[in-house]
């Protein structure tokens, strides 16, 4: 069902530009949505089709219609699965770089959950039409370990888990500048970033608690590379807590760095501009089996294009 909202600005929201009042106001909405929005005549200024960019006076009144959600469903896909465990219970797998777990918005194919379809075709109705059989996820540039459950009482027990922070998850992740201990928490709340809401920010308004914990395995010149657990499973959380003390995760567009350090060797910036993505890497996922209630755990070995990059840092070390 559509909503029609109904807001007056303040004298505080005086001269503010309409697209940024809205994003202020309706914080639950991005930014290009609320574009989208008004580009579509759905938000009126005095009764009358608004522009982004018009300022506010306290005496204006805004109607925005937002329309109820498309109705998005994931299609099963003959894509190939890389599988490290599965039984009639859950189903473990090895997601590569760049695929997507769950459909959304602007993104309806090619992801893990229509990949799972195919294969498994029973998987768990309680994730929803968008994400069936989906506990947890990782970011579409992260690689490594992530299980998915096939009936709906495994759902039950790993989303408990999950939620009850007990599920045991390591990262490898290779960042920027050298960690000076050899290990550290980072307990930052982290929420939406107040102008760019595509990003997070330990800065929010309404951040929730996240805590990240790193260990320091190897150090090179210009960078470092680390073993992160994390206690909560926040968006972006590592990414986000790690640019945080200035270490931000190597090849990271969104809230690292964009520039590879000109006194690199000319050995190390090739390995880095084949790195197509963050170089971080679920490692290891370990949980209760919800039919044993034993500990199990699954691992995954670097691929190729985080290892290349270990290597080539390896070899300018020594030189």
């Amino acid at each position: 069902m559509q909503k029609i909202l109904t807001l007056k600005p303040t004298f505080l929201d005086t001269s503010d530009r309409l697209d940024i009042y809205l994003s202020k106001k309706i914080p639950e909405i991005s930014r290009s949505r609320i574009k989208k929005l008004i580009d579509s005549g759905k938000v009126l200024l005095n009764s009358l089709p608004a522009k982004a960019g018009q300022r506010l006076r306290h005496s204006d009144t805004i109607f925005v219609t937002i329309p109820e959600p498309e109705t998005l469903q994931a299609a099963p896909e003959n894509i190939p699965l890389d599988i490290i465990y599965e039984d009639r219970w859950i189903v473990v797998v090895n997601k590569p770089a760049g695929m997507v777990v769950h459909s959304g918005a602007g993104n309806t194919g090619r992801t893990l959950a229509s990949a799972l379809l195919y294969h498994c075709r029973d998987l768990s109705g309680i994730g929803g039409v968008l994400r069936p059989g989906i506990v947890h996820r990782l970011d579409k540039d992260t690689s490594g370990v992530i299980a998915a459950a096939k009936n709906d009482k495994a759902h039950l027990s790993l989303a408990g888990q999950f939620k009850g922070h007990t599920v045991v998850k390591k990262y490898i992740a290779l960042v920027w500048g050298v960690i000076r201990d050899d290990e550290g928490v980072i307990d930052k709340p982290i929420g939406r970033h107040i102008t760019d809401r595509k990003k997070m920010s330990i800065r929010a308004k309404k951040g929730r608690s996240a805590v990240t914990y790193y260990r320091v395995l190897k150090r090179f010149n210009h960078s470092t590379l680390i073993e992160v657990k994390i206690k909560t499973g926040r968006t972006h959380q590592i990414r986000v807590h790690l640019a945080a003390i200035h270490h931000p995760v190597m090849g990271d567009n969104v809230y690292g760095y964009k520039k590879v350090p000109v006194s690199l060797s000319a050995g190390v910036r090739s390995a880095i501009s084949r790195l197509k993505r963050q170089a971080l890497h679920a490692a290891l996922l370990g949980f209760v089996h919800p039919e044993t209630n034993s500990y199990i755990e699954f691992a995954s070995p670097l691929p190729e294009d985080i290892s290349s990059v270990i290597k080539a840092l390896e070899e300018y070390s020594i030189a």
